[in-house]
């Protein structure tokens, strides 16, 4: 479940790596202190939503442990189709990105590229895993994607944004039809 965890966090972290490249574009020079405010940002969000999600959906998961697979499968194919689709639109958000740090700036970035691991920690609930780990692996890979992609938008620019979303999203649908094949019986594991 390690692999799955890791996985899935480098996945959700496209949306913030992405981000964090464009603001990087913005930036004549990207000092450490502005890694580790995109990186706490979005780190720490990535990190809270999907334990949102766990929380709201445990509270419900006894009346839906019938379909819980499928619940899983739609979320996570939705999300990975949804950062697909997003990935060819990245230019023009990336256009509107500013150079500021502040929260004014920061919080709704980190918002908006978190609701996906919000659903994420929703297909959790229904999985045997440990929800600590789980969200502290996010919130780490995150972090550490976020300041890295804040140094490559800098230097490289938005070459490698579109691959890593597209990237991310193809790996949230096939892992949400493993478990959906896991749970039909198809796949042996």
């Amino acid at each position: 479940m390690i692999v799955e965890i890791l996985l899935i966090a480098v996945s959700v972290s496209m949306d913030a790596f992405a981000v964090a490249i464009g603001k990087g574009l913005t930036v004549k020079h990207v000092t450490t202190g502005q890694r580790a405010t995109v990186g706490l940002w979005f780190g720490g969000f990535q990190a809270l939503f999907p334990l949102l999600g766990y929380f709201a959906a445990s509270t419900f998961s006894k009346y839906v442990t019938a379909v819980d697979h499928w619940i899983i499968f739609v979320l996570l194919a939705f999300i990975g189709g949804n950062m697909i689709h997003e990935a060819f639109e990245e230019d023009e958000e990336n256009a509107r990105e500013t150079a500021a740090f502040d929260w004014r700036h920061m919080l709704p970035l980190a918002v908006a590229t978190s609701i996906d691991a919000f659903a994420v920690g929703v297909s959790f609930a229904f999985l045997p895993i440990n929800i600590v780990l789980a969200v502290i692996i996010i919130g780490v890979t995150t972090g550490l994607f976020s300041a890295a992609g804040l140094s490559i938008g800098n230097v490289f620019g938005s070459r490698w944004q579109m691959p890593a979303q597209i990237a991310g999203g193809v790996v949230l649908i096939l892992i949400g039809l493993k478990v959906l094949l896991e749970h039909l019986g198809l796949l042996p594991w």
